[in-house]
């Protein structure tokens, strides 16, 4: 415990807080473009899978089967030394850029899907009644009454890709954790183990906790606001039927 409250380590880890803050913004760097990726392939799979194209469905089904039930490590694993082996290894950090945002791409797919699939089934009758196409359906009527739906676990996905950048340590990357571990066991800055690592945990639950509670937080509104809409349809049924009689 000494070594947590030493004002030794602390010292030495405010006269290298340059290696912690780059690690911070690497970090960040990896999260904003991997989330492009991720989003694109979120929406271009999502909207396969409620497409009501079998050969779409399939593809998108395999897609997220496979990305999700195989660890995220492995999939590092193969893009950094699989491809390195074949003379074709994209770098450590378009390989972050390339697993994290094909991974998150599958949760993004299967939450857009969600959304998609909670607008009532009349909302796409009464678009096509308007001659609206697949794409112009999704876009001005069925995308925008996903939206609230969607936004609330959006967010906790990318909290979980925020801290799964942590993962390419194991390929030797410049993130945030990978950065601390070269702190801690460096020839002239190893040893402050405890306090890289708190300062390490503190910075992830700075980027971290903010974004889980604005999750919450929508999604609590949107419970509410669902529970006001079912008073007043419940208060408008009860009126009219009053009336009727």
């Amino acid at each position: 415990m000494s070594g947590i409250f030493s004002s030794r380590a602390w010292g030495k880890i405010w006269l290298y807080r340059g290696t912690f803050l780059l690690g911070l913004v690497n970090t960040l760097e990896t999260a904003f473009i991997s989330l492009i990726i991720a989003l694109t392939l979120g929406i271009i799979f999502g909207l396969m899978a409620t497409s009501g194209k079998k050969v779409l469905v399939a593809v998108s089904r395999v897609y997220v089967e496979i990305i999700q039930n195989t660890p995220i490590l492995l999939q590092l694993c193969f893009l950094y030394y699989a491809l390195a082996f074949a003379g074709r290894s994209p770098g450590i950090f378009i390989t972050g850029f390339i697993a994290l945002g094909v991974y998150t791409g599958a949760y993004m797919s299967e939450v857009i899907r969600s959304g998609i699939q909670s607008i009532p089934k009349g909302q796409f009758e009464a678009a096509a009644a308007q001659g609206f196409g697949y794409f112009g359906k999704m876009y001005h009527i069925i995308l925008p009454q996903s939206i609230k739906v969607i936004l609330p676990p959006m967010v906790t996905t990318i909290v979980n890709m925020i801290k799964n950048t942590s993962c390419l340590y194991i390929v030797g990357g410049a993130d945030l954790l990978s950065l601390t571990y070269s702190f801690v066991t460096g020839e002239n800055t190893g040893g402050s183990y405890a306090p890289a690592y708190i300062l390490c945990g503190a910075m992830f639950f700075l980027m971290c906790f903010p974004l889980s509670t604005l999750a919450s937080m929508w999604e609590t509104s949107l419970k509410r606001r669902d529970r006001r809409v079912n008073v007043a349809k419940a208060e408008t049924v009860v009126k009219a039927e009053e009336e009727a009689v």
